[in-house]
């Protein structure tokens, strides 16, 4: 289940707005700049479907989104509990960084944990199945795919090179909780 949770940057213990309904989502993420959407895929997705049976799947949204944005690459990864590398990979998403281009995900399935830093106050968004974010450029964040990752999402990019995160050296994501995903 989607849920946001929203801080102020000095109290990660407690909350001050916390929702799991997507359009309540939508609505206190928009009031900062970032979209959150819900999608449907077009026809049923097989487990070890290839990235362009998932993309044709999502073709309306992707070219709407597109179209709209300006993006020129758009590719699908997946990341599974056995990747050898999975520590590795989600050690380089920790840190507080930012990005010179809007970072948008859709998951396809599986889960994950953006956390935005907005002036004083910490957006936690748990994204799973169905959930499209998009972060816009020069937004501090953090990503944490959990321990265990598990998830498959389309990214959407308007640069050649893709992924290219310029971190702050602050020690902010230290200080709010790991994901782990919830039991639903």
């Amino acid at each position: 289940m989607s849920r946001l949770r929203i801080f102020d940057e000095n109290r990660p213990e407690q909350p001050l707005f916390e929702s799991t309904d997507g359009n309540a989502i939508a609505a206190e993420l928009a009031r900062v700049g970032v979209t959150f959407e819900r999608w449907h895929a077009s026809k049923p997705i097989t487990p070890g479907a290839s990235p362009e049976e998932v993309i044709e799947a999502y073709r309306t949204d992707i070219d709407r989104l597109v179209a709209a944005r300006g993006f020129k690459t758009v590719d699908v990864v997946s990341i599974a509990p056995d990747n050898p590398n999975r520590e590795e990979m989600r050690r380089k998403f920790l840190d507080e960084h930012f990005h010179k281009e809007d970072e948008v995900r859709f998951f396809v399935a599986g889960s994950g944990l953006f956390t935005l830093h907005l002036d004083d106050k910490v957006y936690e968004v748990e994204c799973v199945k169905d959930d499209l974010i998009a972060v816009p450029d020069g937004t501090r964040h953090w990503f944490d795919m959990g321990e265990s990752p598990s998830f498959v999402a389309i990214r959407f990019f308007t640069e050649p090179d893709g992924w290219v995160g310029h971190f702050t050296g602050t020690d902010i994501a230290q200080r709010f909780p790991r994901y782990e995903p919830q039991v639903h």
